[in-house]
């Protein structure tokens, strides 16, 4: 059973189970999808019924966020632990690579793909990269044709919320793919055009805040955290 925070079901598992489901998943016929909802995710689908139906209808839906672990303890239903979406897609990739499976990259600014699925086949050997394509595109047809044409196991879908996973469950199955994973701004860290916050900061769940230290245009969306934690103090009264 999921654990609900202020609507969205989310997996509780380690980042091992995690990426134990996931190559489950990769093994089984048909398409599967991964979510990694952070509080701002969370707010986003309070606020939006076809992001919410989206995400909750992906078959893995981890926590990407200390802010989601916290609620979930808040509301008396503990998470085993953060499982932040870039980091458990470094543990599939191993997996990946050791059986010789394919990764399509979707999404980033132009060349940020590519440059990505350079890095990752160095530091990946055995893992192919089947593809890659930008997220400027306009239309879908295209792009859904090329990942199938591609011969892809796995796509990381990476054009934010919720856009990500609106197209997930809607071109999933047609990309012919058996697992598709929204992982929002991976691309940009992937092929080193972000740096990811260091060690100490992500330990302390305390990422969000180096981020808007090393960018404050970031301080509106931030805003969604403190909002997140009051919506999840209301649900805990109202329990």
């Amino acid at each position: 059973m999921r654990i609900n925070v202020l609507g969205v079901g989310f997996d509780n598992l380690t980042m091992d189970e995690a990426v134990d489901r996931g190559m489950e998943l990769l093994r089984s016929p048909g398409a599967h999808r991964v979510a990694t909802p952070n509080p701002e995710i969370v707010e986003l689908c309070r606020e939006n019924l076809a992001a919410r139906q989206a995400v909750n209808g992906a078959d893995l839906v981890l926590p990407d966020g200390i802010g989601v672990v916290k609620g979930a303890k808040m509301l008396g239903t503990p998470l085993k632990s953060r499982v932040p979406g870039i980091e458990f897609a470094a543990g599939l990739m191993e997996r990946m690579a050791a059986e010789g499976l394919s990764l399509y990259l979707l999404g980033a600014k132009p060349g940020v793909a590519e440059t990505a699925g350079e890095k990752l086949a160095e530091k990946y050997p055995g893992l192919k990269i089947a593809g890659t394509h930008d997220g400027y595109f306009q239309e879908d047809g295209p792009v859904v044709e090329a990942i199938r044409a591609s011969g892809a196991d796995c796509v990381f879908v990476c054009l934010g919320a919720p856009k990500q996973e609106l197209w997930m469950a809607r071109h999933g199955e047609a990309t012919g793919a058996r697992l598709l994973c929204g992982l929002g701004g991976s691309l940009d860290v992937f092929a080193g055009v972000v740096e990811r916050a260091p060690k100490f900061w992500s330990d302390h769940g305390l990422e969000w805040f180096y981020r808007l230290c090393r960018d404050p245009r970031r301080a509106g969306r931030m805003m969604k955290l403190p909002l997140f934690l009051i919506h999840v103090q209301k649900e805990k009264r109202r329990k």
